[in-house]
This record gives C-alpha cells, structure tokens and sequence, in this order.
C-alpha cells in the first residue's frame, strides 16, 4: 500500500482524507438531488447499476485513498457527467436550453447537430478522465516503459468501452421497449456503438500523448521489489 501511494504521490497532487470525504460528500448531495424525479426511473436505475459497482469497487480495494487528487477529481467530474445523464436519459440532456438561457445561443443550432450529443460527450470524458486513474491503479510503471507505460491504459479503456456497448446491447435485448432504447440511446445511429468507442479511445489517446510528451518532466514511478534490501 505504501508503494502505491508514493506512486500516486509522484503522478499527481495529493490531498488529506478530509478534503476527499467532503468532495465524496458533495458529490453525494448532487447525485441525491438528480435521483428526485428523473425522466425515466427504470433508465436511471440501470444507469446507476454501474456507479454502484464502481463504488463498491473503490471502497473495497481503497484506491480512493492513495489516487492522486487529479486522479480522484477526474473520476468525481465523470460520474457527476454520469449522474446528469442518467437523470434525463442521455438522448434527452437539455443542454441546448442552458447555452440558450446563459448565453442566447443553442449548441445543436451552432453546430448544425440533428441530435442530441451528451451521450457523445460523455464518452470521450470517459477516456479523457478515467486514463490517469486506470494508469496508477494498475501501476504499470513497474513493468513496461515509456510508450507502454501511457498508452497500455488507453487500450484498455478501449476495451471496457467496447464491453459497456455489449452490456449495452444485452439490456436493449433483455429489456426491450422504451428502456431499452433508452438505456443504449443510439438515437437511430446504426454506428453509435462505432462512434462511442471511437469518442472514449480518442480521449484516452489525448490524455496519453499529452502524458508522453510530457515525460521528461519527471521519471515513470516504478513499484519497488519488496524482496530487494534497500541499501543506505
């Protein structure tokens, strides 16, 4: 556990358990007020099957703890996407009225969209927010190097993008009707699957070249082999 943390320690900024408790606590407070009244309660259900599983996930393993406070914010700001998306239903986010109420412009109209691209959004955040994280929980600094070390994690975001489409497709199969077509939200898209997994690897890619290019700022943490005397 302590080699984890100093990993962690050298990835990113570090922050005290009660600055995390009061982030998990905000975060709390905002899910709790999405689960009042959401546009489809079963959808919102499967939606938030997950973020119970990530949870447990975290708790159990107590990675929560030793992430870097980037690493943890990142994972906050993408299930606090989540929990928006599964208050409307992704395919009915109302993101058009925000920009026009704030700024008199409707994001669709500016970009000439025909349909709704939360869901889009989301994706990519997912392989832009939840690389970093995957990287130091793995550790994978202690066996490969370089390109491996920033880019193995995006292959594998890839990969869980590509198995939530199959999840995705089970439930549309097993559930059928308005939730499952709400729960996939392909919107009438035949390439949305195509077109999600693309978005998350895009974002994962981005994250990792970013990382990469900016490797000579300080060396790749590596795990200590807990056989080897240190020698003074």
């Amino acid at each position: 556990m302590q080699r984890k943390t100093e990993e962690s320690k050298s990835a990113g900024w570090t922050a005290g358990p009660r600055f995390r408790q009061w982030v998990v606590l905000a975060y709390g407070i905002f899910w709790a007020g999405l689960a009042i009244s959401p546009v489809n309660r079963a959808d919102w259900a499967l939606e938030n099957l997950l973020v119970l599983f990530f949870f447990v996930g975290l708790s159990v393993s107590g990675h929560w703890r030793t992430l870097s406070l980037l690493s943890f914010l990142s994972i906050v700001a993408f299930l606090s996407l989540h929990a928006v998306g599964a208050h409307y239903t992704y395919s009915l986010v109302p993101y058009d009225h925000w920009t026009e109420a704030l700024a008199g412009v409707s994001v669709s109209d500016w970009f000439g969209a025909a349909r709704n691209h939360y869901d889009r959004v989301v994706h990519f955040a997912y392989g832009l927010l939840l690389t970093g994280p995957i990287r130091e929980v793995l550790g994978v600094g202690a066996g490969l190097r370089a390109i491996g070390y920033f880019f193995v994690p995006a292959m594998m975001i890839l990969g869980f993008s590509a198995a939530y489409e199959v999840v995705e497709w089970c439930a549309a199969e097993l559930f059928g009707a308005e939730l499952g077509i709400a729960y996939v939200g392909a919107q009438g898209d035949l390439w949305d699957a195509q077109k999600d997994m693309a978005l998350a690897g895009a974002g994962a890619l981005l994250v990792s070249a970013i990382g990469f290019a900016m490797r000579n700022r300080g060396p790749i943490p590596e795990r200590r082999n807990p056989g080897k005397v240190r020698e003074n």
